[in-house]
């Protein structure tokens, strides 16, 4: 069902609010001390003075002034962030206050907002079983507010997970490495191949969003499931014991497996609950970039 458009702006500026002061008093400088830029670029010649590397000198220019002259290089600042969210039909789901396409659009502007500080484009492709829509990266505040009301706004499509779909488009359309943020419950399956492809042209994170009741079922008796991607529906004996510790068993299982893909590929992943906040979990994932960048160094 369609958001209201009045209610859709005012989570949009609540959501502008709650994490514009996160990005202030939790994530200062953080984002920029992970992010660095994607190598150098070229920024001046000068006189040579001493102590400079004499593999910097430019010699068509000492040959031509008759005397050294170094090419400077500076930091290539300027990044591009992509926002890849799955806005399927599952991610309408949430057992609490929030839904997972809540907890997509909140990370998706905490992120955002960090990016802008850093006058970092931000980009945004949303996905179901096809890609729904895709913003090119922009700078600005406003970028970022319509990438959350896209998000939020998106939140009630009814269709499957094609993640691989998803990838293919990203690589199509952006050329350059971009960091990349995967943003999905990952309800799919057949797209590791893909995925290996995405972390070895971007650098990727995937962002694994879960729900509490899609571990652990309560004892409420006969209960009706709809599945959100397909509307096929499934009666459960939450009474039976057996019945709520296979489910758990099967779904636990599922995400040590999803985790254990993300190892193999050498992606870092940061899981998304809709019953906690996130932000904690953003500066450990952010430490732990910074420690093994140094460890390489």
């Amino acid at each position: 069902m369609a958001i209201d458009t009045r209610e859709l702006m005012k989570q949009v500026r609540t959501i502008r609010v709650v994490t514009g002061k996160l990005v202030e008093e939790r994530l200062s400088g953080e984002y920029h001390s992970v992010f660095k830029g994607q190598g150098i670029e070229f920024d001046e010649v000068r006189e040579y003075q001493p102590g400079d590397d004499i593999r910097t000198i430019d010699w068509n220019v000492t040959a031509r002034m008759g005397h050294p002259f170094v090419k400077r290089y500076c930091e290539e600042r300027e990044l591009t962030v992509i926002f890849l969210v799955d806005v399927s039909g599952s991610q309408g789901f949430g057992s609490g206050d929030r839904g997972k396409a809540e907890v997509a659009a909140e990370f998706t502007c905490l992120i955002a907002l960090s990016a802008i500080r850093n006058q970092d484009k931000v980009g945004l492709i949303l996905f179901s079983d096809r890609v729904e829509k895709f913003l090119p990266p922009r700078k600005g505040r406003t970028a970022v507010m319509r990438l959350v009301r896209e998000v939020l706004a998106a939140g009630g499509t009814r269709r499957r997970t094609d993640i691989s779909a998803a990838l293919r488009f990203l690589n199509n359309v952006q050329k350059h490495k971009a960091v990349v943020f995967l943003v999905s419950d990952f309800l799919d399956g057949g797209f590791e191949r893909d995925l290996r492809v995405t972390a070895r042209k971007h650098d990727l994170i995937a962002c694994p969003v879960s729900d509490p009741r899609e571990i652990e079922i309560p004892d409420v008796g006969l209960l009706e499931v709809e599945d959100p991607e397909t509307g096929e529906l499934v009666v459960l004996d939450t009474a039976s014991a057996r019945v709520r510790t296979d489910f758990s068993r099967d779904m636990s299982a599922r995400q040590r497996e999803m985790r254990e893909m993300f190892r193999k590929l050498k992606v870092d992943f940061l899981d998304l609950r809709t019953d906690k906040p996130f932000v904690e979990d953003v500066r450990m994932l952010f430490h732990r970039r910074r420690a093994r960048a140094r460890r390489m160094t």
